[in-house]
């Protein structure tokens, strides 16, 4: 589903900070060669990602599910002096496109790329995080909102993506397929935790935004 008509995206698009150079490169890449390429943030979500980071200035910041680099790459644009970005991705065969684009861009030393089974690896983790991006398997999403709540300071940010699913969470269906119900029942248990303020913004497929209070 398309949320808005492509002239108006393009307008948006056409107004929006420009990707920098090597994350449009990354994106052409990830289009061409890469299976799936709607899985990426891409130019207006990237920048929608970059600019909460330069806005939280996070210290800390762990991403569950890699895909190709871009969003690690746009996190490290607001990451404070110092600053690291964790992120998790269960698929070996990007690891070699990953790492390069990381190794290529300003924030090589600032990104921390893990080929591995989040839900494992998360509960290994001692970091206190300023920012948490869940963008993995979407029957995990629970999952991983219970293993990193407590390692997120509080006014410490949870960023979900894909949670309106294509808008398959407002369509009725005699039975609903069970992505999309779960994705439906982590929206609700985000919206009635009384931990967080919580805001889901009908950006690209659907970011939902918790704020620990």
């Amino acid at each position: 589903m398309e949320f808005i008509s492509q002239e108006l995206d393009n307008y948006v698009c056409d107004h929006t900070e420009n990707e920098p150079a090597i994350l449009y490169e990354l994106n052409r890449r990830t289009n061409l060669e890469v299976l799936r390429p709607r899985m990426l943030s891409g130019h207006f979500q990237g920048r929608v990602l970059s600019m909460l980071s330069n806005m939280i200035s996070p210290l800390n910041v762990l991403e569950i599910g890699t895909y190709t680099g871009y969003s690690a790459l746009c996190f490290a644009e607001g990451l404070q002096a110092g600053g690291k970005v964790t992120t998790i991705d269960i698929n070996e065969e990007l690891e070699d496109l990953v790492k390069e684009y990381i190794s290529k861009s300003d924030y090589r030393n600032n990104v921390d790329f893990i080929v591995g089974d989040a839900m494992e690896i998360i509960s290994t983790l001692t970091t206190e995080f300023d920012l948490v991006f869940i963008d993995a398997d979407k029957q995990n999403y629970s999952g991983y909102y219970d293993l990193v709540f407590d390692k997120v300071r509080k006014g410490g940010y949870i960023i979900a993506d894909n949670v309106l699913w294509s808008g398959k969470v407002v369509e009725e269906y005699e039975t609903t397929d069970r992505d999309t119900q779960l994705l439906m029942d982590f929206n609700k248990k985000v919206h009635d935790d009384s931990r967080v303020q919580n805001v889901l913004f009908p950006i690209r497929d659907g970011l939902m935004i918790a704020r620990k209070i």
